[in-house]
């Protein structure tokens, strides 16, 4: 599509990489709207910390330095159902799910994306690392060059529709490039700290919010050998790998007081047991793990079998994988045993450089 019938609202968070995507869209002379898009605010039934109107505030400057048109459109009622209700879900379930990557897939391009169509806009650009691509008609999710800012990880869940509107204004720029041209563009948010984390929990401890829904429900910490340590509050508030779980290993026979670190290893979900071990515990390690709901960016099921590499967390360096199909379900055989799988978290698929989808630890 020619740059003069190009339309685009920049989604603007108040950061320092939405702010930077607006300012290259510009200066690139394209027609640019920028918009801020409020999905929380506190309810009787859930409060977390959530800082909107200084983001809002901040990606104002931000288009009254650029001197571009500003919106505030408000997507709160769709987060809450698309994405807090899905969190709460399968924390419920013991599982451990990923927020981001369905606020990318429902409403950042879904229903930001609808409504910017429906404002007459023919893009919606964001300030995520990543780069799209075009090829033969096909659409590629592509990793950026700056490794530890890439968020194709988050992504992944993108269909072809999404990637045809999509720009992502600073995916060939390193985050230290994104700062100096904050500085050269002159912009408000030029120092702004990294946002980390979940907004809407701030500072609100993980437990501590998700026990406003989750009901407590104790039941009994085991050594993996069957050793009974302690009592736990629910296994919807803890997650495999986690350490610091309350329980010392000092009295366990044979560890001659030694008290070394326990981590989640397993979670019994039809006994609601909790199970600890050390960090070299079997149970903590598997070569083989199942995946549902498959989604591949392209829109075409690949043959199986198949050689990729997979990320089952962000910023985890990328592991060699066999993609197989037996009994209709699709698992993953890795070279190398993985440490902490944890059900309801992503394995995202890559190779030579492109993220080609990705599923739902089972």
């Amino acid at each position: 599509m020619n740059k003069k019938d190009m339309k685009i609202l920049m989604a603007m968070s108040g950061g320092v990489d939405s702010s930077v995507a607006a300012a290259l869209l510009v200066r690139e002379g394209y027609d640019v709207v920028g918009a801020y898009m409020k999905q929380w605010s506190d309810t009787r039934e859930v409060s977390g910390v959530c800082t909107w109107k200084e983001d809002r505030r901040d990606a104002m400057r931000v288009a009254a330095k650029l001197d571009i048109s500003f919106m505030t459109l408000d997507f709160e009622k769709e987060y809450k159902e698309w994405v807090i209700s899905y969190m709460f879900s399968e924390y419920e379930k013991g599982r451990t799910p990923n927020p981001d990557v369905m606020c990318n897939k429902f409403i950042k391009f879904g229903f930001w994306l609808e409504k910017a169509k429906e404002l007459g806009f023919t893009h919606i650009a964001t300030g995520h690392y990543a780069e799209v691509e075009e090829k033969d008609g096909i659409f590629h999710l592509l990793e950026v060059k700056d490794e530890n800012k890439d968020q194709t990880y988050f992504l992944h869940q993108l269909n072809q529709e999404q990637l045809s509107h999509t720009i992502f204004p600073i995916g060939k720029y390193t985050k230290v490039e994104v700062r100096k041209l904050a500085e050269e563009f002159e912009l408000p948010t030029a120092k702004r700290p990294e946002s980390m984390g979940i907004c809407f929990v701030g500072e609100v401890g993980m437990k501590d919010f998700l026990q406003q829904k989750i009901p407590v429900k104790k039941g009994k910490i085991l050594y993996s050998d069957g050793t009974l340590l302690g009592e736990h509050q629910g296994l919807s508030f803890y997650t495999i790998g986690q350490r610091n779980i309350g329980v010392e290993s000092s009295n366990l026979k044979g560890q001659n007081g030694e008290n070394r670190p326990l981590y989640v290893v397993a979670k019994k979900m039809e006994t609601n047991e909790l199970i600890v071990g050390f960090d070299d515990d079997p149970l903590l390690f598997q070569k083989e793990i199942a995946l549902e709901d498959l989604h591949w960016i392209s829109g075409r099921e690949p043959q199986f079998p198949f050689s990729c590499e997979v990320r089952l967390r962000h910023r985890q360096e990328k592991q060699k994988t066999e993609v197989i199909q037996k009994e209709n379900r699709i698992y993953l055989q890795f070279t190398t045993a993985q440490r902490a799988v944890t059900p309801g978290q992503f394995a995202v698929l890559y190779a030579n450089g492109e993220c080609l989808g990705g599923g739902v630890v089972k």
